[in-house]
């Protein structure tokens, strides 16, 4: 059913490109790391479509971080992305709550869009825009309207049971070279998010990709490329860890590991929790830490 794949696409005669995500096993693995109320893992599935969207339209080797920022019930919410499609995410909200607030815009108050996208070689660069309209998808839109002036179109939905868990997006956006190119571009473009639209949930969640594109689009001139397959992977390892650790005193960290038998550290994305004891913290220390064999 070509989930866990980005299928990317052009429209040659109105110079628009196209993309679209289906995540199944992916966004399961983040939501398995730890236990999200429905709304929130309704959100982290569009934070991840979206991010690896965005992230699809990098030029170099890189990644893309999606975060929201918030003083609502949810605090902060992120989503990684890297150009080869590798994905984490992880989500903050008030867990005393016995309640959430099922709208975006309630759940997120004063809230911001900070997109941060750091290339292997070269500067990072980070914009930001507030989170003033009533989805995150029309927020993302905003923001390009805002950052590069260039008309998109979002589509995100999730689809969160006891027995499925799916997160779908589909994008659109002009890729101006000229001013005539452009204006041609405009009016494609508008038929092309109205095309777009009429998705409907049991098409974008049942069918197959090809299937999907082709009954959207069967009318227009349309270039696709070969999908992309789509993971959950978290970067963490106990060598990061123990790289951390080096911040800290010897005599600190001595002083937690008698306490409290050792140091742990979880990681924030996979919740993965890393062990350190006196002999590590010596071995860190001194320069001559050796990953134990089987470990990462």
């Amino acid at each position: 059913m070509s989930f866990d794949q980005l299928h990317r696409y052009l429209f040659n005669q109105g110079n628009v490109r196209g993309e679209m995500v289906r995540l199944e096993k992916s966004f399961q693995s983040i939501l398995d790391s730890y236990p999200y109320p429905p709304v929130i893992q309704q959100l982290l599935g569009e934070l991840m479509a979206a991010a690896s969207l965005l992230t699809a339209t990098l030029k170099f080797e890189g990644d893309i971080a999606i975060q929201i920022q918030g003083e609502g019930p949810l605090s902060y919410a992120v989503i990684n992305g890297t150009h080869n499609q590798q994905l984490r995410g992880v989500a903050r909200w008030n867990e005393e709550l016995e309640t959430l607030p099922t709208k975006f815009n309630q759940l997120v108050q004063k809230g911001v869009l900070v997109i941060t996208i750091t290339p292997e070689k070269g500067e990072r660069y980070q914009g930001m825009v507030a989170l003033d309209r009533p989805t995150l998808a029309e927020c993302i839109e905003g923001y390009f309207e805002q950052s590069e002036q260039l008309a998109t179109k979002m589509i995100l939905r999730t689809q969160v049971t006891a027995n499925v868990t799916k997160a779908c997006g589909m994008f659109l956006q002009v890729l101006p070279t000229s001013s005539q190119s452009t204006a041609t571009a405009d009016t494609d473009f508008e038929h092309l998010c109205k095309l777009t639209e009429t998705i409907k949930n049991e098409e974008i969640f049942e069918l197959p990709a090809e299937d999907i594109l082709h009954r959207l689009y069967h009318q227009e001139q349309i270039e696709v490329y070969p999908a992309t397959n789509v993971v959950f992977k978290c970067s963490c390892s106990k060598e990061r860890s123990a790289a951390a650790l080096t911040g800290v005193s010897k005599e600190e960290l001595l002083a937690i590991a008698a306490k409290d038998g050792d140091i742990k550290m979880n990681c924030q994305y996979c919740h993965t929790q890393y062990s350190f004891d006196t002999i590590d913290i010596e071995s860190i220390h001194a320069g001559t830490f050796n990953m134990p064999a089987g470990q990462g």
